[in-house]
């Protein structure tokens, strides 16, 4: 395999795990941080903050290479997902599971590089991936397992710091569960068809398009909630309060791009909102601790 060849092959493992998207959950890896360091009142390690950025990118592209592999003979089935790259032949089984297990062995070496419980940890974490990939063959709640899955990531980082919880970052990890398992419904909603005519489970072939939609609202809602709840004990104040009200507005916005009856708008509301929610609370919550 030439030079060439091989960047392709690069290029295609990386659009495969949609590796953009690792922004979703990279600024509330960030978050963790910052909450660390206001609880300890120290300022991280270079060393750690990369660390923990190591072990999120190889985290996350793992999860998604199982997700793809896994799902693989699925995906050949749907119409919307033929042509995703292990079904439509553009990458080799055997290319994602070295892919995969690379990926995973970033994310171990770097977990033991922090700490010894997060070292620990990291086979739950994998665990929970594997979990996350079969989920949708017997269990409506795979939405849930996903969430769960990125509410790691600032729990992750915060354990590497500091090397226990508080509540604070519980309830930043709460608040990403709910905010996750929300626009994972939304996203499935795409599906809703397909799965019921080959007995895959969701929550939409599970509750039905209205229902869905008033269990996402419930479930933004509880983000809210939860977001509002890092503030006791965090250090935080009036200029991340001020980030939860912009964040409740982006939600309201994206609520308002999908309907029951219109999914035209899913990929703005899924891809580039989620994208700007992450960042916008990052961004309020790290400027409230520097100031």
């Amino acid at each position: 395999m030439n030079r060439e060849q091989t960047f392709d092959k690069i290029r295609a493992l990386l659009e495969m795990i949609k590796f953009s998207h690792t922004i979703f959950a990279f600024p509330f890896a960030l978050f963790g941080v910052v909450l660390a360091s206001l609880a300890s009142g120290e300022l991280p390690g270079i060393g750690q903050v990369f660390w923990i950025c190591v072990a999120m990118v190889g985290a996350r592209s793992g999860a998604m290479g199982l997700n793809r592999l896994i799902d693989a003979g699925i995906d050949a089935d749907n119409p919307r997902t033929a042509e995703r790259h292990i079904p439509a032949g553009k990458v080799l089984p055997s290319e994602a599971w070295l892919f995969i297990l690379a990926s995973l062995s970033v994310f171990a070496f770097a977990a033991w590089m922090l700490n010894p419980l997060c070292f620990k940890l990291a086979p739950v974490a994998i665990g929970l991936f594997v979990l996350y990939a079969y989920c949708k063959r017997f269990s409506h709640y795979a939405h849930i397992v996903l969430g769960i899955c990125l509410a790691a990531a600032p729990i992750g980082a915060y354990i590497a710091l500091r090397g226990s919880l508080d509540w604070s970052v519980v309830a930043l990890g709460l608040a990403v569960l709910f905010w996750v398992a929300g626009f994972d419904i939304f996203y499935a909603l795409q599906d809703f068809e397909f799965d019921v005519e080959h007995g895959l489970h969701s929550i939409p072939s599970r509750l039905g398009l209205e229902k869905s939609f008033l269990l996402v609202r419930i479930f933004h809602g509880l983000m809210l909630l939860f977001l509002l709840l890092v503030l006791p004990g965090s250090g935080l104040g009036w200029i991340y309060f001020s980030g939860v009200l912009v964040v409740a507005g982006l939600l309201l916005y994206e609520h308002g791009l999908v309907k029951p009856d219109d999914l035209s708008k899913l990929d703005a509301a899924f891809f580039n909102m989620n994208g700007y929610i992450s960042v916008t609370i990052f961004v309020f919550a790290l400027v409230d601790a520097v100031i």
